[in-house]
């Protein structure tokens, strides 16, 4: 019966996300009133519990298995993006014995083990499976009962959460005393047009967000960190790629080379951390730019970006509210912790999020810092919250399962290990005449990277 699933979107308190998710929960109960069935329940994940790391979806086991424990048969998650055939789904869910612990979605798997994922499966990462949010995954009652009594005598551990679907898995797993991911073929992220629609009972819609007109490539200022040790080998793919799709950009370093040109912002490098090199940038951003920029990017000098595709996404974003988007991880949630965009990726600030943080007074405990961690607690402090966007990236196109980066238009790759940037880019970022152009005399595929 449909009034015993309970659906949960994974919904974020950003206006534009939160409007999304508001959209498809109407949507959801629109079709059970339409096939006269008994209303669901629908919960929006960023409403249920101001609790820092309800994102990370384990925290919220053991209020989901006292409210719902005794009157329901599944627990539904998607995004807010994820389109649902409601009658098709009841379906789907009849086939499986209710009494049994499930955990079920459209399956993903690495093709090796990488920096991003946990080293479990290293001799062969193909065996273990964890679910495409995308297409929506579903948790028994009888196992989410199970992973809340576990949580209660075995708290999450204080640490961090960097891939969120492979972290569930392998916690509900348990080291193979919980269940493994079932794969059900009608969760799909096929778009609305695909000819395998019929057998679907979820698809996925949305590659790449665009509200009316992509802003103004004026309206974007992009500070790309560097130093001079890389000054020879990483700023040079960045003006063979990239650059040229920004309209205002400046290069901070530690040494200016006026060839360039970089700018000594008077911070010496450090190995790890620059968190007195962002803040610098900040600085900056807010007292020598003009004030009529909303848009602050900040990207390491290895990370690869469409800068074009960036404007499109941001004409969904509200300048007047402070924003700060990128890809998000999480730092100690299980304990209260916060959470953070992840730096490689790059790191978007309305001007307003800048103005609020540095009015703060919250700044580097030192020079070395993690940059986007001190920002992440800052942030947290202020009751900004963190927006998340699967379109930037921490790492490499083929550190990601194929069949993940097939529903996206991405925004960043990051990091030149063993790959040729260059390629990287014109097979995954760039503009599409230019890119189409590049790959052709190339003679290569995104298969091939």
């Amino acid at each position: 019966e449909l009034k015993e699933i309970v659906f949960i979107i994974q919904s974020q308190s950003n206006s534009f996300h939160a409007k999304r998710a508001e959209d498809l929960k109407r949507d959801i109960l629109k079709q059970a009133a339409d096939v006269g069935k008994e209303l669901p329940i629908v919960l929006l994940i960023h409403q249920m519990n101001r609790h820092e790391g309800a994102w990370t979806i384990l925290p919220l086991m053991r209020d989901l298995s006292v409210t719902y424990g005794g009157n329901a048969s599944w627990i539904f998650f998607c995004e807010e993006d994820t389109r649902i055939q409601v009658v098709k789904l009841v379906e789907t869910l009849g086939r499986f014995d209710t009494s049994k612990e499930w955990f079920l979605g459209k399956a993903l798997y690495d093709e090796e083990s990488t920096i991003i994922h946990h080293y479990a499966f290293a001799e062969n990462p193909t065996i273990f499976k964890f679910p495409d949010f995308a297409a929506g995954w579903a948790l028994s009652i009888p196992l989410v009962i199970k992973l809340a009594s576990k949580l209660k005598s075995e708290p999450l551990k204080s640490d961090f959460t960097i891939d969120l679907k492979h972290e569930i898995a392998l916690y509900i797993w348990q080291k193979g005393d919980g269940p493994h991911l079932t794969p059900v073929p009608e969760f799909c992220t096929e778009n609305a047009n695909s000819y395998k629609l019929n057998h679907c009972a979820t698809t996925f819609s949305n590659f790449l967000p665009l509200c009316g007109e992509p802003v103004k490539k004026e309206d974007v200022f992009v500070a790309v960190k560097t130093c001079r040790k890389f000054h020879g080998d990483r700023i040079p793919i960045v003006k063979q790629t990239w650059e040229r799709e920004a309209a205002l950009i400046e290069y901070y370093s530690d040494y200016a080379e006026i060839s360039i040109p970089t700018i000594d912002l008077g911070v010496p490098n450090t190995d790890r951390g620059h968190c007195g090199k962002t803040f610098a940038i900040l600085e900056r951003f807010l007292n020598q730019s003009s004030a009529r920029i909303p848009w602050l990017v900040i990207v390491d000098d290895d990370t690869l970006i469409s800068i074009s595709r960036l404007r499109k996404l941001l004409s969904c974003y509200d300048p007047d509210e402070p924003v700060f988007l990128g890809e998000r991880y999480g730092y100690g949630l299980g304990t209260g912790g916060y959470s953070y965009i992840t730096g490689g990726g790059g790191m978007v600030f309305s001007r307003i999020a800048v103005q609020k943080l540095l009015a703060s007074k919250c700044r580097c405990y030192s020079m070395d810092a993690p940059d986007d961690m001190v920002l992440g607690m800052c942030f947290s402090g202020l009751g900004i919250p963190i927006t998340h966007s699967p379109l930037f990236h921490q790492a490499r196109p083929m550190d990601y399962p194929k069949d993940y980066l097939s529903h996206q238009i991405p925004v960043s790759f990051h990091k030149h290990w063993n790959i040729d940037p260059v390629k990287v880019y014109f097979t995954w970022l760039a503009p599409k005449a230019e890119d189409s152009l590049h790959r052709k005399k190339a003679g290569y595929n995104r298969e091939d990277l």
